[in-house]
């Protein structure tokens, strides 16, 4: 009999001060029941993560819009292993077993994943980290069969990107496997935070994954509102909102004109070039930073917008407005471009929803699913827009979600001018009670993005858990990659656009 969240967490024992969602205590038993409806589709996975002695898992029952937290106190340092079961969950368990030591029992890949045996410590995270030993090398999935060939790609690719290693194994042309290996840029970002203030938290989160800076101030600063009990200022979550469209605005110009460059269509990377640069000049006109980093922190916003950035905004979103139509009919009259993009890196709709793929990932592939609408939050409970949903998966399918964002970002743009209250930025912050949590769920560009944290008593971070959308998305790019030429990996990965330092952390 199908379990949902409701039933579940009240099997545990509740934890006091964790807002908005609860969290529960449970038992191996009740872990693995967990783990079960995982399996059965009832609950999806939000994320995984450990502490020194104990794991928790974030789980959203999609039918009832509910969100919940269990935990698995470890004081054997072992636990049941999610990923045996739900292969969403492997890398998670082998980046918990790297940091913190904890063995998921079961586990069926043994591989270091963050740890490239590089570190001066094993296990950094834990209560009594270990002397490193010496690395090894990475030992890559056999391959069997005929007429078969291995093809490594990076980790230093020809461009100014991040580093990943992509292992391609290919008959021919055509691509069998492939397997990405990452945890190059890992950085050390939660470990860093333990025992920082709010504020350096919030900075050191803001530069989780450089283009999504804002989504990360954003849910860094919700969590800790949550935390603490409070809510900022109207204004201030209005201005938040305008920097999250604007900041989701220039990435999906920035991925329509890259999609069609590594189709050998240079022109609309000149053109979307162009206007994503107007939007990041419009945001610093705003708000004094073309990224916008730093303006979001607990509390509120560090900085007002003026007269002069509204005019900006305005500006730059009906230049988008008049020149953005034409550019989505050469892109969909370009009989070149639609032979690439069509049919072409299919994720199919089971497996976008196994891995509860979010943003345009999991919208392309019928994935109907948009933080801002569910589980929600100000100011977009008053705004008007939809959510673009397609069922095709391909590469065609994820340039037209993003396409239609593209439209509906403008559109909420304006709404938000028109509605901007005035008022106050931030608000103070209370002292928090030693062990008050938070945790948020914010809708980036890529999809959402998590992020808990536990408070000490003087508003200090005890403990912060930051989950990327990517970490449920680089394992489809290498389902999606199977059977297409070598040539469109390119293309597929583009398509996908994950991010190497969000996921490394």
């Amino acid at each position: 009999m199908a379990m949902n969240l409701d039933d579940l967490l009240r099997k545990g024992s509740t934890a006091a001060n964790h807002r908005p969602w609860p969290r529960t205590n449970v038992t191996a038993a009740t872990w693995n029941d967990a783990t079960a409806e995982l399996v059965d589709g009832t609950l999806q996975l939000l994320g995984l993560w450990g502490e020194a002695d104990a794991v928790h898992m974030a789980l959203l029952d999609a039918a009832r819009q509910t969100i919940g937290v269990i935990t698995l106190a470890c004081p054997d340092r072992r636990y049941p292993s999610v990923g045996l079961h739900h292969p969403p969950a492997l890398r998670l368990e082998r980046a918990i077993r790297d940091l913190y030591g904890l063995e998921p029992e079961g586990l069926p890949d043994q591989r270091a994943w963050l740890d490239h045996g590089r570190w001066e410590l094993r296990h950094p995270l834990a209560e009594s980290p270990e002397p490193a030993p010496i690395g090894t090398d990475y030992a890559f999935l056999p391959i069997e069969g005929d007429g078969l060939h291995q093809i490594p790609v990076g980790p230093v690719h020809a461009g100014i990107i991040e580093p990943g290693h992509f292992r391609f194994t290919a008959n021919g042309e055509t691509v069998v496997r492939l397997e990405a290996r990452l945890g190059y840029v890992h950085k050390g970002i939660e470990g860093s935070m333990a025992g920082a203030t709010l504020t350096a938290a919030c900075g050191l989160a803001a530069r989780a994954s450089g283009d999504s800076t804002v989504a990360y101030g954003l849910a860094f600063a919700t969590a800790a509102e949550a935390a603490l009990g409070v809510e900022a200022p109207p204004r201030a979550a209005y201005l938040r909102a305008l920097m999250a469209e604007m900041e989701r605005l220039a990435n999906h110009l920035g991925d329509f004109g890259a999609i069609c460059n590594d189709a050998s269509f240079a022109l609309m990377l000149a053109h979307c070039g162009v206007l994503r640069e107007k939007v990041l000049r419009a945001a610093r006109d705003a708000f004094g930073h073309r990224l916008m980093r730093d303006r979001i922190e607990p509390g509120g916003v560090t900085v007002d917008l003026t007269g002069n950035g509204v005019r900006a905004i305005r500006s730059v979103a009906n230049e988008i407005k008049a020149r953005f139509p034409a550019l989505v009919d050469l892109y969909d009259n370009t009989a070149s471009l639609q032979d690439r993009t069509v049919t072409t890196g299919t994720v199919k709709a089971e497996l976008a929803r196994q891995y509860a793929a979010g943003g345009f990932i999991g919208r392309a592939s019928g994935r109907a699913f948009d933080a801002r609408k569910k589980p929600g939050y100000a100011p977009y409970d008053r705004l008007s827009f939809d959510v673009p949903l397609l069922e095709a998966g391909d590469v065609n399918a994820r340039v037209w979600i993003r396409i239609r964002e593209i439209e509906q970002s403008l559109s909420l743009l304006t709404q938000v001018l028109e509605q901007m209250p005035q008022g106050a930025i931030r608000v103070d912050l209370p002292p928090a009670g030693k062990g008050c949590e938070g945790m948020a769920l914010v809708e980036g560009f890529r999809g959402d993005v998590l992020v808990w944290l536990r408070l000490n008593a003087d508003n200090g971070v005890a403990r912060c858990h930051l989950r990327d959308p990517s970490q449920f998305q680089w394992p489809l790019l290498e389902a999606a990659i199977e059977d297409n030429i070598v040539a469109d990996f390119p293309l597929c990965n583009k398509s996908f656009n994950c991010s190497y330092s969000g996921h490394d952390l």
